[in-house]
């Protein structure tokens, strides 16, 4: 094959993504050593009273490769700061309403489902049963519908009832076919350029979460995630803002309407609140103290433990 100056240009661009993409590691003592040195020793506020947490952590769809590596992070911040406790688990009957009372706040970790439904409890009872539910395979499908639809009212009422959600990076692809949910989470996934160097801006650097960033802006290897549905009425505090001048040039980027275009947020719903982090897609990232921090702050806010201001701005 003739490598033309196209083709040569195409292969610089494509290594440095393929190099860093092979460097994914497994979950190893050495690196969890790492993420403890870079963590915060303590939390940003001294949680009310015992804190628990819920890591959801099934995938059905996409399997991003850093989904233990998010959940070893996310129990290493509450074990080094002291602000909770986590248990991590791929079963959806975590989401009954019994079992979710004893959780002060739910991390879904990284939950991107089958392209169909885009909705994880559907995939395990009825989409592909026989690859995820398969205790569920002789329970009638009219009762496997209905327990898909009563795990989903459970976790939405569970929210509005006080608890926290945390939506980790390819968790905000669940249920993004839902205009329901989308309006809780404050979006819904739509795409995402190659990954790259991607420059995030703090939004208001004086903001209770954004501490950890001091004001400057974070760079970092990662997918810069763009949303579509609620996100266009701005419905939330935003924190991290996407840089999108320094992305590569992408057809889809401009086709989109003249929004800034954000990372992170956080907002309220009901008696609870939410809080949405994309940027955690490679697991080097959980490396770097400013991200860590703020990851921790974000899951103080929706356990209720930080104050911080949700309120929507000014269009």
């Amino acid at each position: 094959m003739k490598i033309t100056p196209l083709i040569l240009l195409s292969l610089i661009l494509w290594l440095p993504a393929v190099a860093h993409a092979a460097s994914a590691f497994k979950v190893t003592e050495e690196w969890k050593q790492r993420v403890r040195a870079a963590a915060p020793g303590e939390s940003a506020v001294a949680p009310a009273k015992e804190r628990k947490v819920l890591i959801f952590s099934l995938t059905t769809g996409f399997k991003h490769w850093c989904i233990p590596h998010t959940a070893a992070m996310v129990e290493i911040l509450g074990e080094e700061s002291g602000a909770y406790t986590a248990v991590d688990s791929m079963d959806i009957e975590v989401f009954l309403p019994e079992n979710l009372k004893q959780y002060d706040a739910v991390i879904l970790n990284n939950n991107c489902p089958d392209r169909k439904d885009r909705d994880v409890f559907r995939d395990v009872l009825i989409n592909q049963v026989d690859q995820f539910g398969q205790k569920y395979a002789d329970m009638p499908e009219a009762e496997r519908v209905a327990l898909a639809e009563k795990l989903y009212q459970s976790m939405v009422d569970y929210v509005s009832e006080g608890g926290g959600l945390v939506l980790l990076h390819g968790a905000i692809a669940n249920f993004s076919k839902s205009d329901h949910f989308s309006a809780i989470a404050g979006g819904s996934f739509n795409f995402h350029p190659k990954q790259q160097d991607v420059t995030l801006i703090p939004v208001n650097p004086d903001h209770s979460l954004l501490k950890p960033f001091e004001g400057k802006p974070f760079t970092h290897f990662e997918e810069a995630y763009f949303m579509n549905r609620a996100y266009e009425k701005l419905d939330f505090q935003p924190l991290l803002e996407i840089d999108v001048s320094k992305l590569n040039p992408d057809k889809r980027l401009e086709k989109l309407s003249n929004l800034p275009r954000y990372a992170a947020w956080i907002k309220p719903h009901g008696k609870g609140r939410v809080f949405f982090c994309s940027p955690s897609h490679n697991a080097q990232s959980f490396e770097r103290p400013e991200l860590l921090g703020f990851i921790l702050n974000g899951i103080q806010y929706a356990i209720g433990d930080l104050e911080a201001d949700d309120t929507t701005p000014a269009r």
